[in-house]
């Protein structure tokens, strides 16, 4: 499975972007799919969560309120709507997708990872 993100960019702070994940395989809507993100110098942390029919979300604290994730297994395509976004927020976001159904908070539950897109936030 190959994963395209996609949707990063410039943005000021308090703006808003939509990040896109795109799966090269229908496998893919078989399985949980996540969001991370790694600023400079820092760990790779978990942002966001989906099991495999949409039925079950996770957020990152850091982002529960100002970011939604989403996914259209007709289209082989995860998203993470951003808003109110800070600064903080400023990093390069992967898309992955996870070994299990459900959804899955840990970077080794997830066996496939996107390039990476980035995001800055900064006025």
């Amino acid at each position: 499975v190959q994963l395209q993100a996609s949707g990063g960019g410039l943005v000021q702070p308090g703006g808003s972007l939509r990040l896109s994940c795109t799966a090269s395989a229908r496998t893919a809507s078989n399985n949980g799919m996540g969001w991370f993100r790694q600023a400079p110098g820092k760990e790779r942390e978990f942002v966001a969560t989906i099991s495999w029919n949409g039925g079950t979300t996770y957020y990152a604290d850091s982002v529960k309120g100002r970011f939604t994730i989403s996914r259209d297994n007709a289209k082989s395509t995860m998203y993470l709507q951003m808003n109110s976004l800070k600064p903080e927020d400023t990093a390069v976001y992967f898309c992955a997708v996870s070994r299990y159904s459900g959804s899955t908070t840990y970077t080794s539950g997830y066996h496939y990872w996107g390039q990476g897109t980035l995001v800055t936030v900064s006025s």
